[in-house]
């Protein structure tokens, strides 16, 4: 007697009734043949991709098992799964639904319906990659899982897709207006006429111009006009690891005055603090020590606990320097000390009879400035620490010292309380005396703080409440009278008797700018291009000024009415800007106001 086909699950494909295993055999062996007689592969649906059969070839066919070859059929071409023993690729596949009846077609029905998906198709169109066989799953409903599956993979891949695309630099468009198809040197020369806005408007018509439009070559020309954009007079630039369009958006934060203000350190009692930056790190002194602080990613923190402390000095320490890995400080006991950054180096030897002031080092040189009315030039070298080159009378206190970037000759800002030039410039070699700027001080308009901004061209402030710009090649006025030298032409003749200081050339400033609230400027600092900042006496205000224009640019008051300081120092980079004054370090962020 045959078994029950009947109880097989749907789409097995088992046995009808009555029919016997061996009679089954020899008519799927016949089937078999004959399809391979008349035609291989004539189920395929693609190269690789195996159709289903149509059954067996001359043998008549019920209506309803030709029903279920033919969705076989349809199914295998459309989805691409027919391999052999994935549930319906092979003859012997097709002979099985011809002899499984009602049941079977119906099998056949719903495995078509859980294999087909429209998704598969999609992605494989997308992707142009081909669907890999699978081992045979339950059919049925077995199918139906596989067909979800298979869905959520498309989609997968269809993501992946998309990011790729977005990480790979977006090609020219193959179609779009004139301009597009232009060469992109003569393309970046019509961009190179664009302002600002006009160029933020062109990078949104596209990719690839959004791409083309953050090229540094066009950004230069917009980002020298900027303030603090990292460029200086002279074209160097001071930021090149920065991409200048950045650099440009946060430089309309300085000019509009938008900063978030913070308070990076505190301290108990009122102090002269002096600071200077190096890299990501922040050298400030308190009394007689200086302390090392590293900032947080973000520049506008700072780590509470220091890197280094650095002391030496019985006094306070009044100004220090960094210079080839060393700190150089002048204190308040009239030493200088010599502190090596990395390790515990550090030597103290007796400069002057008073405090010293200032103190500068270049090229392996210290100049220092004194209380005691002179300024001495000594050698960096270890061999030779402690060892004066030159000691100058300079006939008044001096307050501030810069060395030229030559490292030829050194500037003194002195207290004006003599009859002569608070500002004078000084041989480095000789010791002396080359010339001095402005005939105009009045009596006790000292100068604060000094500093070279080229190597012909410096800035100055202090007491007088005016920032002045010095260019050492501007005209001079020579006191005496000219007289006729022969043929030769003409030479000056000083007359009898004169002071030296009216013998030397008498140099005006270019450019002042005035302190509108009539205050001491105490520190200055500059970006080498158009933006000063300067630091107050009263209230903590720290300015802005554009040096194209004579108006303040913006003021920020740091301290109220009870706790009014001066700045005693300032320093900024292209994002932030940092304070000195007696309690504690202010920090102004320009880059997230």
């Amino acid at each position: 007697m045959g078994s029950q086909g009947g109880l097989g699950p749907p789409g097995n494909g088992g046995p009808s009734e009555g029919e016997s295993g061996e009679t089954r055999k020899l008519q799927e062996g016949k089937a078999a043949r004959g399809k391979r007689r008349k035609g291989k592969g004539k189920g395929k649906a693609g190269a690789g991709q195996g159709g289903r059969g149509s059954g067996a070839e001359g043998k008549p066919q019920p209506p309803q098992a030709k029903e279920a070859a033919g969705l076989g059929a349809e199914a295998g071409e459309r989805v691409g799964l027919g391999k052999v023993g994935e549930g319906g690729g092979s003859v012997e596949e097709g002979e099985r639904r011809i002899v499984r009846g009602d049941e079977g077609s119906a099998g056949a029905r719903k495995e078509a319906k859980g294999r087909y998906d429209g998704k598969k198709e999609e992605w494989r169109v997308r992707t142009g990659q081909r669907e890999e066989a699978r081992p045979a799953r339950a059919q049925g409903r077995g199918g139906q899982a596989w067909g979800r599956l298979a869905g959520t993979g498309a989609a997968m891949a269809a993501a992946a897709e998309e990011e790729a695309g977005a990480r790979e630099p977006a090609g020219r468009p193959a179609a779009g207006p004139a301009l597009l198809r232009l060469p992109e040197e003569l393309l970046l020369l019509i961009c190179s006429y664009l302002d600002m806005q006009a160029l933020g408007r062109l990078a949104q018509v596209c990719r690839w111009l959004r791409r083309f439009t953050n090229c540094d070559l066009l950004w230069r020309r917009i980002a020298r006009a900027s303030l603090n954009s990292g460029f200086t007079r002279l074209g160097t630039d001071l930021m090149a690891s920065v991409p200048v369009k950045e650099r440009v958006k946060v430089s309309q934060n300085w000019r509009l005055g938008r900063c978030r203000e913070g308070i990076l350190l505190k301290w108990k009692c009122s102090q002269m603090p002096w600071m200077q930056l190096e890299g990501d790190s922040l050298y400030i002194s308190q009394a007689n020590f200086i302390l090392a602080y590293q900032f947080r990613p973000d520049g506008a923190s700072l780590n509470r606990r220091p890197l280094g402390v650095f002391a030496g000095h019985d006094e306070d320490v009044c100004h220090f320097v960094l210079a080839n890995s060393h700190i150089i400080s002048a204190g308040g006991d009239g030493k200088i000390g010599v502190h090596k950054i990395h390790s515990t180096f550090t030597v103290k030897y007796s400069a002057h009879e008073q405090e010293v002031n200032c103190v500068d080092c270049k090229g392996g040189i210290i100049v220092s400035g004194s209380r005691d009315r002179t300024a001495k030039v000594w050698p960096l070298a270890s061999g030779r620490l402690g060892q004066c080159l030159h000691t100058i009378q300079t006939e008044d206190r001096v307050w501030s010292i810069a060395i030229s970037p030559l490292h030829s000759s050194f500037v003194t800002g002195t207290a004006c309380c003599g009859h002569f030039s608070p500002l004078r410039i000084w041989d480095l070699n000789s010791g002396q005396l080359m010339t001095h700027l402005g005939g105009d001080f009045p009596p006790g308009a000292g100068v604060l703080d000094v500093m070279y901004e080229s190597p012909s061209t410096l800035l100055s402030c202090g007491y007088d409440t005016y920032v002045r710009y010095w260019d050492l090649r501007a005209s001079v006025r020579r006191s005496g009278s000219l007289r006729p030298l022969g043929k030769l032409g003409w030479r000056w003749r000083a007359p009898p008797n004169l002071p030296l200081h009216h013998l030397l050339p008498d140099r005006k400033c270019v450019m002042e700018w005035e302190e509108p609230h009539d205050s001491t400027l105490y520190c200055l600092q500059t970006d080498g291009n158009h933006l000063l900042a300067t630091g107050s006496s009263y209230y903590g205000v720290v300015r802005l000024w554009d040096r194209r224009q004579r108006a303040c640019l913006h003021a920020f008051p740091l301290t109220s009415t009870p706790l009014s300081s001066p700045v005693y120092c300032l320093r900024f980079t292209t994002r932030h800007l940092y304070a000195a004054l007696s309690y504690n370090l202010h920090g102004l962020d320009f880059q997230t106001p």
